[in-house]
């Protein structure tokens, strides 16, 4: 079949079809998984797919249905993905949550969710045993899963228009949102990824270490599957050991979140032989800075390589596709995310009503997509509020040039006075300043902008450039230094500016 031709996206389906297609193909692992020891570390399409029937029948067995919801609670790894597959042989809805949420915001979930199962392993299972309205019965560890009999059962398909997979917001505003997708929304993001999938010259293996809850993740894998490239899903984020393995592996492509990439530099810079196989980065669903992307171009030793930026949401899917190389990089503006592709995805901007406006000014950055999700589940009201007849209100902030790219400032509700971009002073910083690995821009109880920073490893504050740096720039609050790991984060790496500003309101009161 013809890899760009549309056909919905069932999870089990498609991996069963590229199964058939392509056996041999291999899964490298990084680690063994939890819910999976039997792939150990190398393993192929084939062999995994024998092991997620196994746990398809075992869930059967442990009392899970068609369209019941199955919470995917526990450790970040390829696992979680596999989980849902399985979930999806038997017509249940996975629910993919991020293992960091904390017990409250589970009930939350399960209060929504209406009795779920939930998958969990020891990273989660505290939390887990925590959960006070959910039954005993639908908590299931990953070691139950493991002994549970394996009696065969025939596989369910649902409606293509139906809730069949679940993933949540960022969370960076309070308590995440349930985004409902269905067969033929995850089947034109698949038609979006495979087509970029296209531009890759050779089926060779390509490496990534994206949260497996993230809506991405089932959209890159099903596509890579479909179209027969060899995978190396990372669990670790650690930059050392990413660096053996893309060495030892030799990986011709690399995906991961614009923040890994951010700390992984620091390690690109130091040995970069280790990124020397790698012709495609692939930076998932957000903005990056330009120094970032030149240290890993740099690092390469492939011919042309290019850094696609692609800039998108989990309602809507990846979106927006711009593809950096070391000669376009200088001239380059980190703040254009690019163009749509074909007829698949477009962006406009609007006005508070909904109103399109002309070039160049700042509005609201609508989205229109083929692979836009149903709704907020047991939430339609929010998800309507952001709906415009065919065009989605993204929350983002930006405007678009004559040419129709698209340039990404803020999201709305970060907005700061007086400043034009958050995101743009972010990156000048960034690309200016070697001593830090971080800079994010948040509110004071005054409104004024407050940066917080973190510095790169091995380097100590440089006040006196910090200062040369800023002096030109809107007024900016004395910065305030933390380590890396303790800015507050999402799953997906993004910094809960909210949040820091809600724990500073409280410091000062």
């Amino acid at each position: 079949m013809d890899s760009l031709a549309y056909q919905p996206l069932n999870l089990y389906t498609n991996y069963q079809q590229a199964c058939q297609n392509f056996p041999e193909v291999p899964i490298i692992l990084d680690e063994v998984l939890p819910a999976f020891p039997e792939l150990g570390l190398t393993s192929t399409y084939q062999l995994s797919h024998e092991v997620i029937l196994k746990r398809a029948y075992q869930l059967a067995a442990l009392g899970i249905q068609a369209r019941d919801k199955v919470i995917m609670y526990k450790s970040p790894k390829f696992d979680t993905y596999l989980l849902a597959v399985a979930a999806s042989y038997l017509g249940a809805i996975p629910v993919m949550i991020s293992y960091h949420f904390p017990t409250e915001t589970m009930e939350v979930f399960v209060e929504r969710l209406e009795q779920p199962f939930i998958i969990y392993d020891d990273e989660t299972k505290a939390r887990v045993l925590a959960i006070d309205n959910l039954a005993a019965e639908r908590k299931i560890a990953v070691q139950q899963l493991l002994t549970s009999p394996a009696t065969p059962v025939e596989q369910v398909t649902l409606a293509p228009d139906e809730i069949a997979y679940m993933t949540h917001t960022s969370g960076t505003t309070g308590i995440p949102k349930l985004i409902c997708h269905s067969y033929h929304s995850m089947g034109w993001r698949t038609k979006w990824q495979r087509t970029v999938f296209t531009k890759i010259a050779e089926k060779k293996l390509v490496a990534f270490h994206i949260s497996p809850v993230h809506s991405r993740f089932n959209i890159g894998v099903s596509s890579l599957m479909a179209m027969a490239f060899p995978m190396m899903p990372l669990a670790t984020a650690d930059g050392e050991k990413v660096a053996q393995l893309l060495a030892k592996h030799q990986p011709i492509a690399l995906e991961t979140h614009p923040n890994n990439f951010v700390q992984w530099s620091f390690t690109a810079q130091k040995q970069p032989a280790s990124f020397a196989s790698i012709r495609y980065y692939h930076s998932t669903f957000d903005a990056i800075n330009n120094k970032t992307m030149y240290t890993f171009l740099k690092a390469s030793e492939m011919v042309d390589p290019v850094f696609l930026q692609v800039y998108g949401q989990s309602e809507c899917g990846p979106m927006i596709l711009k593809a950096h190389t070391l000669a376009s990089l200088p001239t380059d503006n980190a703040r254009d995310m690019g163009v749509g592709l074909g007829d698949l995805t477009k962006a406009c901007i609007a006005d508070e009503k909904g109103n399109v406006l002309p070039a160049n000014q700042d509005g609201h950055i609508h989205f229109l997509s083929k692979g836009r999700a149903l709704t907020y589940y047991k939430e339609e009201q929010r998800f309507n509020e952001n709906v415009y007849d065919a065009w989605w209100d993204s929350g983002d902030y930006g405007c678009m040039d004559e040419q129709g790219h698209l340039y990404l400032k803020d999201r709305q509700v970060d907005l700061i006075e007086n400043i034009d971009s958050n995101l743009a002073l972010e990156d000048f910083l960034l690309d200016h300043l070697d001593f830090l690995s971080e800079v994010v821009l948040v509110r004071d109880k005054q409104g004024h902008a407050q940066p917080v920073i973190a510095l790169a490893p091995d380097c100590e504050m440089d006040w006196e450039a910090w200062w040369r740096q800023v002096e030109d720039l809107p007024h900016l609050n004395a910065p305030i230094i933390r380590d890396f790991e303790d800015i507050p984060r999402t799953a997906t790496m993004k910094v809960r500016r909210l949040y820091i500003e809600e724990l500073f309101k409280q410091e000062q009161n």
